[in-house]
């Protein structure tokens, strides 16, 4: 449970969103070698890639968590 006033950080953003930025930052490639998972590895695609993520919940926490520790600009936001 989260405590008052502290808000969850990916609130408002799409798996999608959050897949879609990975990808443009890094590449499927970068994004492979950062997290082992076969659908960024082997003729990856966002549709695969979220069907995967959405079954798959210790892998999505990965990807959650890359999204949480990477730099975006304020843009990005």
């Amino acid at each position: 449970m989260t405590k008052p006033g502290k808000q969850d950080p990916l609130h408002g953003i799409t798996l999608e969103t959050l897949l879609t930025r990975l990808v443009e930052k890094y590449g499927w490639a970068e994004l492979a070698s950062r997290i082992d998972i076969n659908c960024f590895a082997k003729d990856p695609s966002i549709s695969s890639s979220l069907k995967f993520l959405r079954k798959t919940p210790w892998a999505r926490q990965k990807v959650e968590a890359l999204y949480l520790q990477s730099s975006w600009t304020k843009t990005q936001d």
